[in-house]
C-alpha cells in the first residue's frame, strides 16, 4: 500500500502545482486579451502500453489496431526453449476505433484469450487549456466484454449473462510540457466468470501512466495498474500481480508502432486487470508490439491546418 500512497501523493503535488499557477495565468490572459486554447495530444496514441490514454479519435478517423503478446522471456516457461517467448502467443488482438465526433469514440475488437469481443465508448469530458483555466483532461471510458468460446465444463456459464463483463474508467491526464504527459485512471470492473471462487466479482483498480518524448518521433511510455490491495481478497488460491508495462512508441506518418515489455499475458482490460498471473521478478515479463494505422474516411471540408488530427 506504500507504493499506492507514494503514487497518489506525487500526482496530488502535480495537480496542486497546476492549481497554484491557475489564478496568475488567468490574470495574464485577461490583461493581454489572450484567448485560452486547448492543448492537443497529451499522448500520441489512444493507448499507452496496456491502458487507454485520455485521447480520442478525431471525427471520421478510423484506427485499425493490431496487438500481439508473446510468452515468458525467462522463468520456467521461457528461455531458449521457446526462443524467449517468441514461440508462444499468449494473446492476439485486432480492433477498430472510430471517431463519431472529435470527443466521442466507439470501438470494437476481438482477442484470442477467451475469444473475447469488446465493445467500448470513450468520451472526452474536459480538455486542458493553455492558460490553465482547465489544468487537466478527463475522459470517460466504458467497455463491454463478451466471452464467445465454448465453456470448459458444464457449469461454467450457468446463465448466459455470465459471459459478460463490464469495465468503467475515468482517465485524468495532464500535459506538463511538450515532452512529458502523465495520467491517473480509477476504474471498476464487474464480472461473473471468475477463476478463483474466493475472488471478488467486482474489482476496483487504480492505474498510472506516462509518456516522455525522446525525439520528434520516439517516446518512452509506461503504465502500472494497482489491483491487489484494493478490493481484491488476499487469501486466494491463485497468485495475481499488478499489470505493469513499458515501451517505446514510434511515429511513422499515419502509423504508430510500439515495442513493449509487460508482465500481463492479456490485452483487453476485462482480462488483464483481474487475471495477470506473471511477475517481472520471476521471468514473467514478455515482449509485445502494437501496430496502429489511422484512416480518414471522409475528407473534411475545413482545410484549416489547426483542425487536423494532432494524434497521428
Amino acid at each position: 500500500m506504500n507504493k499506492i500512497k507514494y503514487l497518489l501523493i506525487s500526482f496530488s503535488l502535480f495537480t496542486l502545482h497546476a492549481r497554484a499557477q491557475e489564478a496568475d495565468s488567468l490574470l495574464k490572459a485577461l490583461d493581454s486579451g489572450g484567448v485560452a486554447t486547448t492543448l492537443d495530444a497529451a499522448f500520441k496514441s489512444t493507448h499507452v502500453v496496456l491502458s487507454h490514454s485520455s485521447e480520442t479519435q478525431k471525427k471520421h478517423d478510423l484506427d485499425l489496431r493490431i496487438r500481439h503478446h508473446f510468452g515468458d522471456i525467462g522463468g520456467r516457461f521461457g528461455s531458449a526453449h521457446t526462443l524467449y517467448g517468441l514461440d508462444v502467443a499468449t494473446d492476439l488482438f485486432i480492433g477498430l476505433d472510430y471517431g463519431v465526433t472529435d470527443d466521442f469514440t466507439v470501438a470494437i475488437g476481438r482477442s484470442k484469450q477467451d475469444e473475447l469481443f469488446n465493445f467500448s465508448g470513450k468520451y472526452k469530458l474536459l480538455k486542458q487549456k493553455s492558460n490553465s483555466s482547465m489544468p487537466i483532461n478527463m475522459t470517460l471510458f466504458a467497455q463491454l466484454g463478451w466471452i464467445a468460446r465454448e465453456p470448459f465444463n458444464d457449469g461454467e456459464f450457468g446463465q448466459y449473462s455470465d459471459r459478460f463483463s463490464y469495465f468503467f474508467q475515468s482517465i485524468i491526464s495532464r500535459k506538463f510540457s511538450s515532452r512529458l504527459s502523465l495520467e491517473v485512471m480509477p476504474g471498476f470492473l464487474v464480472r461473473n466468470n471468475i477463476e478463483d471462487s474466493g475472488d471478488s466479482k467486482n474489482l476496483f483498480s487504480l492505474g498510472f501512466a506516462g509518456r516522455m518524448k525522446i525525439t520528434k518521433r520516439l517516446s518512452f511510455i509506461a503504465d502500472y495498474t494497482v489491483v491487489n490491495g484494493l478490493s481484491r481478497p488476499k487469501d486466494l488460491t491463485e497468485t495475481y500481480y499488478n499489470p505493469f508495462g513499458v515501451g517505446l512508441e514510434i511515429e511513422t506518418g499515419g502509423h504508430i508502432f510500439s515495442l513493449n515489455f509487460m508482465n500481463s499475458e492479456y490485452i483487453v482490460e476485462n482480462n488483464f486487470i483481474p487475471n495477470t498471473k506473471k511477475s517481472w521478478s520471476k521471468g514473467g515479463v514478455r515482449f509485445g508490439f502494437t501496430i496502429s494505422r489511422n484512416f480518414t474516411l471522409f475528407k473534411s471540408k475545413n482545410q484549416d491546418p489547426d483542425k487536423k488530427s494532432k494524434i497521428y
